[in-house]
């Protein structure tokens, strides 16, 4: 393994080197070698807290992997297939009862034993699902800092995220001290992928019992991962220091320090002056900028994320399903790809990942670029060229301002009069009055499944909870394609959803797949993986 060292540590090992002889020689032999990185990223949380139950954003994503672990997980750097992580093994009981058999000798970072009694909590009432309001969003696009202060009882967003993670889960059973079973209410085939989702990660059950109030937990959540969280502070940085007793062996680095850096010159430059090791959510048009340095590359893929435009079907103007028809062929979506891309990413068959294998509609695509049918569409309806808001934040998601303005443009030119209005934050964007009609989102598979995509367009997910749209056959198809075990009946169910979806009553429309590009040093061999989850584990490193 390379050692990797930044000026800092050069300053530091040179002043070592000239005290060196008055330190004992076993100080000087226990010296931690490894690197000590910096990552430079947009946002580090939206919610100001680490708890996947609370936040289940892209940029939550990014760190989550790192400090907690799921039983069941996906070889995201691979064929994301899933792959054993503190379950060594599992086999299906029935169609609705998974059992898992847990490693042996795997330690939480407070030191305690993980055993099945930790999953059992883990899963269980006082972590999971509370006993508070569960109607809230479970997008995780949530800004309160002060929800939890004082007590032990999540925040609703807590169970609303676990009924959208788990929509029939019935017990997790503790059979021996190293065995488990999910039991489920009904028939579900996804429940090994459902299980992969940063919700299902496995926490200390001493640990949370320990915590002051919810919040204290949630801001220091303590699980298995590779890395421990030493110091968080919201909207500035999150140190993350080895645990050096993780099931998998030492981790390769001492520390991962993720600093927010909002503005993307900022972390391009900072990068290239040596300040980050690496640089996250790159546009395209920064990568030869990158490249221009001798000592930094930019590596990416396409990942399981789409970006959306999501509508609020109450507004006045968006309640005629064919105006948000209008909208959706009005968007030149491979003109975006190839324009603000580099033509990297593509237009997806709609709500769909090929990984999702035999589940995939092949002959379902996103609707098409098509500015006369647009048009065709409006001179149905009684819109008269009343301004249609457009919330938007400045760059949250990656180019996200520059796909708005085209939008726009292309939206024009089909007679629709959408008015951009910049917001500072998620709560503005959701805030439910007059104003709220168009904005921007997306959308993650958590796992190799169209459920793990589709049940955030059900009764579970956020533009439900947040009274955008909903629509009851659209959650009877969801239902059959959650419980159905039949292979064709779960492709009828997925294409009835995405009729509904985003042709008949549209939620949503599909942009285009997310790629995901990250500045690097040339010197540190890691991988991007097909998520927004990096892997600083010894299977990426060195």
């Amino acid at each position: 393994m390379s050692i990797l060292i930044n000026r800092r540590q050069t300053a530091a090992l040179a002043l070592g080197g000239a005290i060196g002889g008055l330190l004992p020689r076993f100080a000087i032999a226990q010296a931690d070698q490894r690197p000590a990185i910096t990552v430079a990223v947009q946002t580090i949380s939206t919610s100001n807290t680490l708890e996947p139950l609370r936040e289940q954003s892209n940029v939550m994503t990014r760190v989550v992997a790192s400090f907690l672990e799921p039983l069941i997980d996906l070889d995201w750097i691979g064929d994301m297939s899933p792959r054993a992580a503190l379950a060594e093994s599992w086999r299906r009981i029935d169609d609705r009862t998974l059992e898992m058999r847990l490693r042996e000798g795997v330690r939480f970072h407070d030191g305690s034993p993980l055993t099945a009694e930790d999953v059992a909590f883990t899963f269980g009432t006082e972590h999971m699902w509370g006993t508070g309001n569960s109607t809230a969003g479970a997008g995780g696009m949530f800004t309160s800092t002060t929800a939890g202060v004082g007590t032990k009882l999540p925040p609703p967003e807590v169970p609303a995220i676990a009924k959208l993670a788990f929509p029939d889960f019935a017990r997790m059973e503790v059979v021996d001290a190293r065995t488990v079973r999910l039991v489920n209410k009904v028939s579900d085939v996804t429940l090994e992928g459902r299980l992969a989702r940063p919700a299902a990660a496995i926490i200390s059950r001493r640990a949370f019992d320990a915590a002051p109030d919810w919040l204290s937990w949630a801001r220091k959540p303590v699980g298995t991962g590779p890395y421990r969280i030493a110091e968080y502070r919201p909207d500035s940085y999150l140190l993350l220091e080895a645990h050096d007793e993780h099931w998998a062996g030492r981790p390769p680095l001492r520390s991962i320090r993720f600093v927010q850096v909002p503005e993307v010159a900022a972390r391009v430059n900072g990068l290239r002056a040596g300040d980050y090791d690496f640089a996250c959510d790159l546009p395209p048009d920064q990568i030869d900028v990158v490249r221009t340095s001798p000592r930094h590359e930019v590596v990416g893929r396409a990942i399981a994320n789409h970006r959306v435009t999501a509508f609020d079907k109450t507004h006045p103007t968006l309640q005629d399903p064919r105006v948000r028809r209008a909208i959706t062929h009005a968007i030149d979506r491979q003109g975006i790809v190839d324009a603000l891309w580099a033509g990297q990413g593509g237009v997806p068959r709609g709500m769909q990942f090929d990984f999702f294998g035999p589940m995939t509609l092949a002959d379902w695509e996103a609707p098409r670029f098509d500015l006369e049918e647009a048009r065709r569409l409006l001179k149905q309806t009684s819109y008269k060229g009343e301004p249609i808001p457009y919330r938007l934040l400045n760059n949250y998601y990656t180019n996200q301002t520059p796909t708005a303005q085209v939008l726009v443009e292309g939206w024009r030119q089909a007679g629709l009069n959408v008015v951009i209005e910049m917001k500072e934050n998620w709560s503005q964007i959701l805030q439910a009055d007059a104003g709220r009609a168009v904005r921007d989102n997306s959308n993650t598979a958590f796992f190799n499944d169209p459920v793990g995509a589709m049940a955030a367009f059900g009764p579970s997910g956020q533009q439900w909870a947040s009274g955008e749209w909903r629509n009851d056959d659209a959650a009877e198809a969801l239902a059959a394609l959650q419980t159905s075990t039949d292979l064709e009946k779960r492709r009828a169910a997925l294409h009835r959803m995405l009729q509904i979806c985003e042709r008949d009553d549209p939620a949503y429309t599909v942009l285009h797949q997310t790629v995901n590009f990250t500045g690097k040093r040339k010197d540190i061999r890691w991988k991007p993986s097909g998520s927004f989850a990096m892997d600083f584990t010894g299977r990426n490193w060195g």
